[in-house]
């Protein structure tokens, strides 16, 4: 199952390695932040192997579309989730990749709006209206 994920770098965590029976490991945690205008989310992924390296050319505030896959594992009755990614890559037009999608319509200046009638105070509106009950 292969999920993406576009988002804003915001940080590159701690490389971690290891040995193990297999041979020598390494792994990076990074944060994306989505795009969503109204409510952005901070995700937390995982590079493991060679795509430490990869990660290493991106800044921080660089955009980034994450291809990752899901996984979870039980330990002690606790579940534990970790997202992986397996292809990161800069969508801001550099570098001659695809061009950036669009997560939100772009949003065009308002003109100011000079009809609006003047603000009332709130204690004004409730003397006046202090007969009228809905009961």
């Amino acid at each position: 199952m292969a999920l993406e994920l576009v988002g804003k770098l915001i940080k590159v965590l701690p490389e971690v390695s290891g040995q193990s029976q297999k041979g020598p490991w390494s792994k990076q945690e990074f944060v994306l932040e989505t795009l969503d205008a109204s409510y952005p989310k901070k995700v937390c992924l995982t590079a493991w192997g060679d795509k430490v390296a990869d990660l290493k050319q991106f800044a921080t505030g660089d955009t980034l579309k994450a291809t990752f896959s899901a996984e979870s594992r039980e330990y002690n009755d606790r579940w534990y989730t970790e997202l992986r990614a397996f292809r990161i890559e800069l969508t801001e037009g550099e570098g001659g990749s695809a061009p950036a999608p669009r997560s939100a319509p772009a949003q065009q200046a308002r003109p100011a709006q000079q009809s609006q009638p003047a603000a009332m105070s709130f204690n004004s509106a409730f003397e006046e209206e202090s007969n009228d009950l809905p009961f």
